[in-house]
């Protein structure tokens, strides 16, 4: 069975404001899995190149394929990669297309849901919030990826927008 990864960030990137600091998206992930935990979650990531990650998701969902998120034990590359869990046709693992305007003061987000866009500031502080970052660490992040071709939300659960 072919196995899909996605390396889970322990620190924020040098590009980061908050470099170094750790994310703590591990324990949020793994908070994001217990159904009767009230922690801070990590319940999707966002990942650029959505056919590609389209492709993936599917597999997993027609039973071909697995996907496990996973951290480096130590420097990237340079390490050993941990597994946090892996995710199934059984999941609930799921993607959204979504387009990330970048603009100087807000951010504004549209996701796909059956060919339609969904466009709403709560909801942006909401998907923040669902992928472990506050708005101001989600616009850090960001700040300098290309916003031309939209990104794969993918889910961890059965929750979406």
């Amino acid at each position: 069975m072919k196995t899909y990864v996605i390396i889970i960030s322990k620190y924020f990137p040098k590009t980061h404001k908050r470099a170094k600091e750790e994310t703590f998206f591990v324990d949020k992930i793994l908070a994001g899995q217990s159904i009767d935990s009230n922690a801070w979650k990590k319940i999707h990531t966002i990942k650029s190149n959505y056919d590609l990650w389209k492709k993936r998701i599917d597999k997993v969902n027609n039973g071909s394929a697995v996907l496990s998120l996973r951290y480096w034990s130590g420097r990237p590359y340079n390490s050993e990669q941990i597994e946090i869990c892996k995710l199934d046709r059984d999941s609930g693992i799921g993607i959204q297309k979504i387009i990330i305007y970048d603009e100087i003061i807000s951010l504004t987000i549209e996701i796909s849901e059956n060919n339609m866009f969904v466009i709403s500031y709560p909801l942006v502080l909401n998907l923040c919030k669902n992928d472990g970052l506050s708005f101001k660490d989600f616009k850090d992040w960001f700040e300098n990826y290309n916003f031309k071709e939209p990104f794969a939300l993918i889910h961890f659960t059965k929750f979406r927008y």
